[in-house]
């Protein structure tokens, strides 16, 4: 009976992700598999693998290596027509005027609140055809509700295409290996049309690591994602590729916001510390979903902020790793619950415990003490700035 009770609990403090029918899988799924993923979330409604080794393992392979990652759960959605450009436009807060064929942007999708629908990677691919690379969150419904009651000639849809990343210090060495010279021409955040083999793809010069990384969009992804994934990962077996998931130690040290954790449809540019110019551009007389919103949040200001903290005491674990289950509470000093720490992690290199809160502005100012409820019990903090690693963001762009 003991035993019986033991097998209930373990299977309560860790429980299993169901694998079935009814979850989609990317085209990438079965082959990034036999890489022995431990850990599964769901994101875009399918399948995405987040671990494989442990988060301290598979952060070092980042930083010193090169890594794999299958992040064909990145939908693309498409936006095509003689009205793409306009559509596009009146879609996100950037100027898409700044936006040249062969270029990729960070945008975010606004609601008439002001609110982050979704942070998209944009892709220009041509004059009037975009790519969406999704963060978690239905806005292929959104767009196409847009489009119906646009009156624009525009099509909207979910294209077969998937990518997948190559990240770390040596990820430019395995491009070279794929795609020749010409790859290293790439500046940051542009892309390039290529063909590998008979695969047709697109390569940017983007990712989510913090670390140089690419991106390799593969066309016609159902049929030839196997391949794909294979061709990439023997030219990386010399450089001593490791196939991981995202790595959210390194996302949170470079200061990269992940959707449904640190922004949110709750959310706004202003809070997040993505109210800058360029990102919310309040440009002449264009019209954009939740401009006007966002003009009087930029005049009224904000009440709270996503600041960087550290946490004394003992590791609040990894985030992928199950430690932290929900968000941990934020007090002031005095004892009164003021916010919430959306992600945290403890960082290998830096050997601290680092991490985002969500507090009022009162208490966004650096140096300002906390007290944070951390999966380990009550932890003092202290308000410090982001990013945490490399914060002029050279490394990528290296």
């Amino acid at each position: 009976m003991s035993q019986v009770i033991e097998s209930i609990e373990h299977r309560q403090a860790a429980p299993e992700i169901l694998l079935y029918p009814r979850i989609r899988k990317s085209p990438f799924f079965y082959a990034s598999r036999r890489h022995g993923v431990r850990k599964y979330s769901v994101y875009n409604h399918h399948y995405h693998p987040r671990l494989y080794t442990d988060p301290v393992d598979e952060y070092w392979a980042l930083v010193q290596g090169v890594t794999l990652w299958d992040v064909g759960v990145e939908r693309q959605i498409e936006i095509s027509g003689t009205d793409a450009f306009a559509f596009t436009q009146m879609l996100v807060p950037r100027d898409m005027r700044q936006c040249q064929v062969g270029q990729c942007k960070y945008v975010f999708v606004t609601a008439p609140d002001g609110g982050i629908i979704n942070d998209p990677v944009l892709l220009r691919i041509e004059e009037n055809r975009f790519w969406l690379s999704l963060a978690d969150s239905d806005v292929l419904l959104w767009c196409q509700g847009l489009a119906y009651h646009a009156g624009m000639d525009v099509t909207i849809r979910e294209v077969d295409v998937a990518p997948v990343q190559v990240q770390g210090p040596k990820a430019k060495q395995v491009m070279l290996d794929l795609f020749g010279e010409r790859v290293l021409e790439i500046p940051y955040y542009h892309l390039m049309e290529a063909a590998l083999d008979d695969m047709s793809v697109v390569v940017s010069r983007t990712g989510y690591s913090g670390e140089i990384g690419y991106e390799i969009y593969l066309r016609d992804a159902t049929r030839h994602g196997e391949r794909l994934w294979q061709r990439v990962f023997e030219a990386g077996r010399p450089h001593q590729m490791q196939v991981i998931g995202p790595c959210h130690i390194r996302r949170i040290e470079g200061g990269i916001l992940a959707f449904g954790c640190d922004i949110w449809y709750d959310t706004n540019p202003f809070e997040v510390g993505m109210g800058y110019d360029w990102m919310v551009d309040l440009r002449g007389d264009d019209d954009f979903i939740g401009r006007a919103a966002l003009e009087r949040i930029k005049a009224e200001g904000v009440s709270r902020k996503l600041v960087g903290v550290e946490i004394e005491g003992p590791s609040v674990g990894y985030f992928t790793d199950g430690s932290m289950i929900d968000v941990f509470p934020v007090y002031d000093t005095a004892g009164e619950r003021i916010g919430k720490v959306t992600s945290a992690t403890h960082s290998p290199r830096q050997d601290r415990n680092i991490g985002y809160a969500m507090v009022p502005t009162a208490q966004a100012e650096l140096g300002t003490p906390l007290r944070i409820e951390a999966n380990t019990g009550m932890q003092d903090a202290v308000v410090v700035p982001k990013p945490f690693h490399d914060p002029r963001k050279e490394i990528p762009k290296g």
